[in-house]
């Protein structure tokens, strides 16, 4: 993912430029940066993990929503992520909104060129939100789940999943850990 050479810009200026650029991009520290296609594999996983935090919603009766890839999340005054997926809580996002302000659950599916990232920047950049309770990283190679949970105001707890039933609470949410990836 290389940067774009641009002057820096804010998070309000990002989100009015990227509306009407072709492919995707995020928001660094003020810098540009254009996403890399993805492998099948990447695709796949994230399709599969949207579709298993919504039906652990719809199981639920929560009031949250489950989104794709496409929205954004701010974390600061120059930075804009994309997750690969995100859970938000209470009123539905009015259809033309760019960004959700409070994810309480976000995923990203880990590839060679993002990896680094996702456990780093991204990770700490995310739970700089008060509301994000949950990181989900992705593994799809190896088909491993790390669950990066909030405690009191840090992470509380990190487990590695290859199996069994990932609870997020809150919001109240259970899911198969195999429903997170495509089947082999």
């Amino acid at each position: 993912m290389p940067a774009v050479a641009k002057e820096k810009m804010s998070a309000d200026e990002f989100l009015v430029w990227a509306e009407a650029q072709e492919g995707r991009w995020e928001l660094h520290d003020g810098a540009l940066v254009a996403m890399s296609p993805e492998r099948v594999a990447h695709s796949r996983t994230k399709g599969e993990a949207f579709r298993s935090l919504k039906a652990a919603i719809d199981r639920a009766g929560s009031a949250c929503e489950a989104l794709p890839d496409g929205a954004a999340v701010r974390v600061a005054q120059g930075t804009i992520f994309e997750p690969d997926a995100l859970v938000y809580c209470g009123p539905r996002l009015p259809p033309e909104t760019p960004e959700v302000a409070n994810p309480v659950i976000v995923v990203e599916v880990l590839s060679p060129s993002t990896a680094a990232r996702d456990h780093g920047a991204k990770l700490t950049g995310y739970f700089s939100l008060p509301s994000v309770m949950h990181c989900l990283i992705l593994d799809p190679e190896r088909r491993v789940l790390i669950h990066h949970k909030r405690g009191q105001g840090e992470i509380l707890e990190t487990r590695i999943l290859t199996e069994g039933l990932l609870r997020l609470d809150p919001p109240g949410l259970e899911a198969p850990v195999a429903d997170m990836f495509a089947a082999e």
